[in-house]
């Protein structure tokens, strides 16, 4: 992935934030002789290797499982805030025009070889760890236990377990900094109008990413 140095996130921490709020990565994959792209929901476990491991599931209908290569690296990529940026909330549209539309977004790419896992007590173990990710913060939380075991069972063996152990982890946060400040505080302005609660969430990393510059 191409970053300027300016839109460069180094911080483990920060990329896996964005991971754990936008779990759903896209993977892409070598099987056989074509790359496969499988869009998975994953749990991210940082205490298990210096970037952490991604573990998820796919459908053992899917035969991605059975096509990964050996030792091959994967990618999967995690699409954070985006919103499109109008020249027109640019202070320096009537300065001098000299200004054009741009998309802003965060995202962070993870590297590393999957592994395939197909053992009934592992995957219980993890569709029970996504399932609480995901309940835990509901009144009422949903459990594995609340279904009937037979049920679980079956669906159990119609899933195979992936693990990516994470070797590379990038992130890239396009958030006007390369914009004059007027400018950074326009588009601010202009996302904050939107009703739209994408804008609103870019409007928080713009404003973030300014602070952190003002501050370095």
């Amino acid at each position: 992935m191409y970053i300027p140095e300016h839109f460069a996130e180094r911080d483990v921490a920060v990329l896996h934030a964005l991971v754990r709020s936008h779990p759903l990565g896209t993977w892409v994959a070598q099987a056989g002789e074509r790359l496969t792209v499988n869009h998975i929901p994953f749990v991210l476990d940082s205490t298990r290797g210096a970037l952490g491991t991604l573990v998820g599931h796919v459908a053992r209908a899917n035969g991605v499982w059975k096509a990964l290569p050996g030792q091959v690296e994967s990618v999967v990529v995690f699409q954070g805030p985006q919103a499109y940026i109008t020249p027109s909330w640019y202070p320096a549209k009537q300065e001098h025009g000299k200004v054009v539309p741009t998309w802003n977004y965060a995202v962070v790419h993870a590297h590393g070889t999957p592994r395939v896992i197909d053992e009934p007590e592992w995957l219980r173990s993890h569709v029970t760890a996504l399932t609480d990710v995901h309940e835990g913060e509901r009144a009422t939380p949903w459990r594995v236990s609340d279904a009937p075991a037979d049920f679980v069972d079956a669906l159990l063996r119609a899933i195979v377990g992936i693990e990516i152990p994470i070797a590379s982890l990038t992130g890239k946060w396009k958030a006007s900094q390369n914009r004059s400040m007027s400018d950074r505080l326009a588009v601010i302005a202009g996302l904050d109008e939107s009703d739209d609660p994408e804008a609103t969430r870019m409007a928080r990393l713009v404003r973030e990413r300014m602070n952190a510059l003002d501050e370095g």
